[in-house]
């Protein structure tokens, strides 16, 4: 696939001498307006490029803050048509800044495989994240990804030994997402030691830029992940700052603020 949205914007943060600050959050938390103005005030803050999750009955990678979050946003009703409005709304706003989607299979395939790759793209979306599926069985989805221009991004963990982190990241685009750690999402006191490993065998297997993310929740954790990674993700910080937020205003201004201090670790020399 040649350059992309995505690939170009973290080929941007590269050529700043630093990683990409990438954000994530459920559409339709708290609300699907509220959740379309948290994903603005993730980019207005400093993020590179964001992750609109499509919220899960059953999110089994996932910890309890984004539980809790994906939980409210199903009992408000949120539908995959809310998800790609999300999408439409917050790449409308800014068009420089990719806006994946991040998303357990199941709703996928039920909503129909070309059909999804087809509205996101029309909806402005720059690729998927697909945690659950399988490069074995993720044909489909690639070719339909591919005819519309957008990227597939796998998940590599601690786990996954050489051969398998070389068919991972033969069959995905844009970037390599690392988990840091075993286990769910969630924010850490402290980053996994696994992740440097990681990235160093995940490097060894492929030229995509390997991202981490599971764990990462303030700028000293962000400026440690950056010394080694091409791109630091955050979720649950940006998550449990909404739930613990007075109000919806308090809730934008606490993400903003958060990500404009994960932005300045990033860019910690």
């Amino acid at each position: 696939m040649a350059d992309t949205q995505l690939t170009t914007a973290l080929a941007a943060a590269k050529a700043e001498g630093r990683a990409a600050l990438i954000g994530y959050l459920p559409a339709g938390f708290p609300t699907v307006d509220g959740g379309i103005a948290a994903i603005n005030a993730l980019i207005e803050g400093g993020c590179d490029v964001v992750e609109v999750g499509l919220p899960h009955s059953d999110p089994v990678l996932d910890g309890a803050v984004i539980q809790t979050a994906d939980d409210i946003a199903l009992r408000g009703g949120v539908k995959i048509k809310d998800v790609l409005r999300t999408v439409a709304e917050v790449a409308a706003a800014h068009p420089a800044t990719p806006v994946l989607v991040m998303t357990y299979w199941n709703p996928v395939d039920r909503y129909g495989v070309a059909r999804f790759a087809a509205d996101l793209a029309a909806a402005g979306g720059a690729g998927c994240i697909l945690p659950d599926l399988p490069v074995e069985e993720s044909a489909e989805w690639r070719k339909a990804a591919e005819e519309h221009g957008l990227d597939t991004v796998f998940v590599v963990a601690p786990s996954s030994k050489d051969a398998r982190l070389a068919e991972v990241t033969a069959a995905g685009s844009g970037f390599v997402y690392a988990a840091a750690v075993m286990g769910v999402t969630g924010t850490r006191s402290a980053v996994g030691n696994l992740a440097e490993d990681l990235v160093a065998r995940t490097r060894a297997a492929t030229p995509l830029p390997v991202c981490v993310g599971l764990g990462v929740s303030n700028a000293e954790q962000a400026a440690e992940v950056a010394a080694f990674a091409d791109g630091v993700i955050v979720g649950s910080a940006f998550v449990k700052r909404l739930l613990e937020a007075a109000d919806p205003e308090a809730g934008l201004t606490a993400v903003r603020e958060l990500a404009a201090d994960l932005a300045a670790g990033v860019r910690r020399r």
